[in-house]
């Protein structure tokens, strides 16, 4: 990692200190005051002379001054915590006396519209290596796992920072998220987050780092995981319908899968429907749900599509609903016989 000479920076832990910053523990705020640390993440990047950086949710600035001793050639930092103002401003104040570019957005990461945030310039085909583009984040445990799935979305869209191509991400998860999201075939961690990462991308998790090396010290471990969009999905559906199978597969993953399946068509169709799924897509409905590749799992989405087409109605089914509905007639039902006693 090649060195930028910075004007000296007040250590993490000074600046907690002296901005008399706190971790909110509703927000999930955890801090890495250890800039080898820091540095040890950010390698895991690659190369990023002249990339534009976005890092997701900086705090004070740990990762961010590891961030710009790599000289990218623009960093975007986008942090909903405004306490963090101060610390975030003197960092950019330094970046910008060698002559660099940090942009500081106060804005929620679930909300923003981060296609504006880079250049046209920046745009490369999606068979071509990358742009220069890197998305970077030690993500409160509140965030990790909706803004992934969120993020997936937009990669199978190709929208957002990957309508620039097939921008790398690096991510830290609750290592227990970690592990799900490599987790392959026959693993225990195996879940519909593993199957929806490896459908689109291809997770790699490079190295656990203890929960004793935040301030505060979080109950669990932390993972962190780098992202590279593959060329081609290893599904052809799009996301939401390939979502849904998946999800409502996995919502019985201790049971054979044709039980999560079933959940997908009304009862009085049940079972005919989900047999005829498994039969279409030539798979044995006693297969258990970790042992279903993401091709298995496309092939199933196939079927559903093949009989959504045969029958329209059941797009509408809401296994959820159904149930809520069948309970509160139950309920309405014995308060009727009660009135009556």
């Amino acid at each position: 990692m090649s060195n930028l000479r910075l004007p000296p920076l007040l250590s993490i832990k000074d600046v907690l200190k002296i901005y008399r910053l706190k971790a909110i523990k509703h927000l999930s705020q955890n801090f890495i005051l250890d800039k080898n640390l820091s540095d040890k993440i950010v390698k895991r990047v690659g190369n990023l002379a002249e990339c534009h950086v976005l890092e997701v949710g900086p705090g004070p600035g740990g990762l961010t001054q590891s961030i710009l001793t790599c000289q990218p050639r623009k960093l975007t930092v986008i942090e909903k915590d405004t306490r963090f103002k101060p610390s975030l401003e003197m960092l950019a104040d330094a970046f910008a006396s060698v002559n660099g570019e940090m942009e500081i957005i106060f804005d929620d990461i679930m909300k923003i519209n981060m296609s504006n945030i880079f250049s046209e310039n920046e745009i490369k085909a999606w068979t071509d290596k990358g742009p220069k583009i890197r998305l970077i984040g030690n993500l409160p445990f509140n965030v990790s796992t909706p803004l992934i799935i969120k993020w997936l979305h937009r990669i199978s869209e190709k929208s957002g920072p990957w309508a620039f191509g097939r921008t790398r991400m690096l991510l830290t998860f609750q290592k227990e998220v970690a592990e799900r999201l490599i987790a392959e075939p026959m693993d225990i961690q195996r879940c519909r987050l593993s199957v929806m990462a490896q459908a689109w991308t291809r997770p790699i998790l490079h190295f656990i780092i203890p929960g004793s090396a935040f301030i505060p010290q979080p109950k669990v471990d932390v993972g962190v995981v780098s992202f590279v969009p593959l060329i081609v999905p290893r599904t052809r559906h799009e996301f939401k319908i390939f979502e849904k199978v998946t999800r409502h597969i996995f919502s019985f993953r201790q049971k054979y899968s044709i039980r999560g399946i079933e959940t997908l068509f009304p009862l009085e169709h049940r079972t005919e429907l989900a047999n005829m799924m498994f039969k279409l897509s030539d798979l044995n409905p006693e297969i258990r749900p970790v042992q279903l590749t993401v091709e298995d799992i496309d092939k199933l989405t196939s079927a559903y599509k093949y009989l959504l087409e045969k029958h329209p109605d059941i797009e509408f089914y809401e296994y959820r609903t159904s149930r809520r509905i069948v309970s509160l007639s139950y309920a309405k039902n014995i308060e009727v016989i009660e009135c009556t006693d």
